[in-house]
């Protein structure tokens, strides 16, 4: 037996099961991090456009160029510009009106923003599963050791240190996958809430000033007009 104990020995040297646990967990933890670099694109780009979607509400431009932005900001706004079009209905006060604005905004936001939500299974079911894939390696690696002091009707450390040296290492990719993609699951749906409400709030001050210069919906008039 080959009692050589680099990362590399016990990779190669490994039980074939747990050699399929280091695996999966390396995979899992690649796949982690290149989900971590695409959201990490994706909320900078969000970021930018909260910022300017609150911008744009606090300078109170919208109404000069309601089709300004792009991403989220053009899909609220889009939304917003649809239901301006139809205008106010016979009986519905300007309150309604801006609350039926506030509903399809928020609409066209919760849409825009679902789309950053794929991934982030993906992180959390690593982080609760892996440190129990990495444990079932830990125990596959020791019952191996048993087998070989029983094999060999020798205790000696030579015998035992490989089976559990395999077992460790098993445990520390299990961590290794696991702690990161906890860390990065709570901070991406933190920051996603963080976003939604941002946008929530300029929402809000965007269908008051939409409301405020919103006209009667064509029938409506038609209908005063007799």
């Amino acid at each position: 037996m080959n009692h050589e104990l680099s990362f590399m020995a016990l990779i190669v040297n490994a039980d074939p099961i747990v050699q399929t646990v280091m695996a999966i967990l390396v995979v899992s933890s690649v796949t982690c991090w290149a989900i971590t670099v695409e959201k990490l694109v994706r909320f900078t780009s969000l970021r930018r456009a909260a910022r300017n979607f609150e911008a744009a509400v606090k300078a109170d431009a919208l109404l000069s160029n309601p089709k300004a932005g792009e991403g989220v900001q053009a899909a609220i706004l889009s939304a917003a510009a649809r239901e301006r079009k139809d205008g106010i209905d016979a009986g519905e006060s300007r309150y309604e009106f801006r609350v039926r604005l506030e509903m399809v905004m928020r609409q066209a936001m919760a849409q825009q923003l679902r789309q950053v939500e794929p991934g982030l299974p993906f992180l959390a079911t690593v982080g609760s599963a892996a440190p129990f894939i990495g444990l079932f390696g830990t125990v596959w690696g020791i019952m191996n050791s048993f087998t070989a002091i029983a094999g060999s009707h020798d205790t000696s450390l030579a015998v035992v240190a490989p089976g559990i040296a395999e077992a460790l290492f098993a445990t520390a990719l299990g961590l290794v996958a696991a702690i990161p993609a906890v860390v990065l699951y709570n901070k991406f749906s933190t920051d996603l809430g963080r976003l939604a409400q941002r946008f929530n709030v300029a929402i809000n001050e965007a269908a008051r000033q939409f409301s405020r210069t919103s006209a009667a919906h064509p029938r409506a008039m038609a209908e005063a007009g007799q």
